[in-house]
């Protein structure tokens, strides 16, 4: 008996009692899985110990002072300086509602209870990103204007994470569909564009977006860096999603082509209509693997003197009151790495959502 013939016992038909049968349907899951309790046992108390028993919580940052345990004191210290960096402190309710645009429109992806994922998605994509902007700039609408260079944090990593993976989608399909293009010179500016721009490293675009594309726009006109960066990520992930898109394209049967014409459809009413759909569906985990590593990418934008959310840790880290031991340091970045885990674990798991969903209709 395998892991995939677990008995159905009834009334016990659980995800957990499946997930502990395919821990012992066979001697070599039953040793993987003896193997893994001895090492949580091993490591997973002391693990306990440094960060939650011996942890430090208070707010005087001379308690953290050659002891022993996490150093909570600084996440709680330094709070608003990771969240929003330099951003005035009387706007901060413009990025809360930005924060909260993109924990509802993510917890409305998750949910089971909400149907239309796909009108929720493609809100997110389309109208998010505008809004952000202008509740984030003002200068409009009675909000008082607020310069990007104030931007820092995790405000920062969301509205560069949000602004590119917005851009970086159309860009990438438009892409995808030039290279299947039946026009040999749209086809091979296509195939040109896409490989220069994934064999090329990112931080080599980046310098080439702070120095470069300044020239090839009109006299006087100098972007802010932001725009600068957001236009060298939309250019980088576009291309890896021009892949991704081709493969979903050419994954779609010749059949459902030759049924489109059979209908009395066009070219671009087959595309939108039959083709698209499906490949959207197909490609769906490949989009959100780019989606993850845009926001894993958002952490090079130091090199260029923006503040994000873990360079915001790295200055603080680097503040004399704040020098006072490794657990100060180890702290401040497992709160890193938890930060994004927590947001790209929530991505994969929208991912596995809608693939189920599609299963469950197919």
């Amino acid at each position: 008996m395998t892991a995939l013939e677990a008995p159905l016992v009834p009334g016990f038909g659980t995800r957990a009692v499946r997930f502990l049968w395919t821990c012992i349907s066979s001697p070599g899951n039953i040793a993987l899985s003896l193997a893994l309790v001895l090492l949580l046992g091993y490591a997973l108390p002391g693990l306990v110990d440094w960060v939650l028993l011996r942890a430090h919580w208070g707010t005087d940052p001379q308690a953290c002072a050659h002891t022993y345990g996490a150093c909570w004191v600084f996440v709680r210290v330094r709070w608003d300086q990771l969240i929003y960096g330099s951003y005035p402190e009387s706007e901060w309710w413009r990025a809360d509602i930005v924060f909260a645009i993109v924990v509802a429109g993510g917890a409305a992806l998750l949910s089971r209870r909400i149907t239309h994922k796909g009108i929720i998605g493609l809100l997110l994509i389309v109208a998010a990103p505008p809004v952000a902007v202008l509740l984030l700039m003002g200068g409009a609408f009675g909000l008082a204007p607020v310069e990007v260079s104030k931007w820092g944090g995790l405000l920062l990593t969301v509205a560069l994470g949000g602004a590119a993976l917005a851009g970086a989608l159309p860009t990438g399909l438009l892409l995808a569909l030039a290279r299947r293009s039946e026009l040999p010179i749209i086809r091979t500016l296509a195939i040109l564009w896409i490989e220069f721009l994934r064999g090329v490293p990112l931080i080599p675009l980046l310098f080439i977006a702070m120095n470069v594309f300044p020239l090839l726009l009109p006299p006087g006109t100098n972007p802010s860096p932001l725009a600068k960066i957001v236009v060298a990520f939309i250019l980088f992930n576009g291309a890896a999603m021009a892949e991704v898109f081709r493969g979903g394209l050419q994954a779609i049967a010749k059949g459902q082509f030759e049924a489109a014409k059979s209908l009395g459809l066009g070219p671009a009413a087959t595309m939108a209509l039959v083709i698209l759909p499906q490949a959207v569906a197909i490609v769906t985990p490949g989009l959100v693997n780019v989606a993850v590593a845009i926001v894993k990418e958002t952490t090079v934008v130091y090199i260029i003197g923006l503040l994000d959310f873990l360079t915001q840790i790295q200055a603080g880290l680097q503040a004399p009151n704040w020098l006072l031991g490794d657990q100060v340091r180890d702290s401040g970045y497992l709160f890193a790495a938890f930060v994004y885990w927590a947001v790209c674990f929530g991505l994969s798991r929208v991912s596995a959502r809608l693939e189920l969903k599609k299963e469950r209709r197919g």
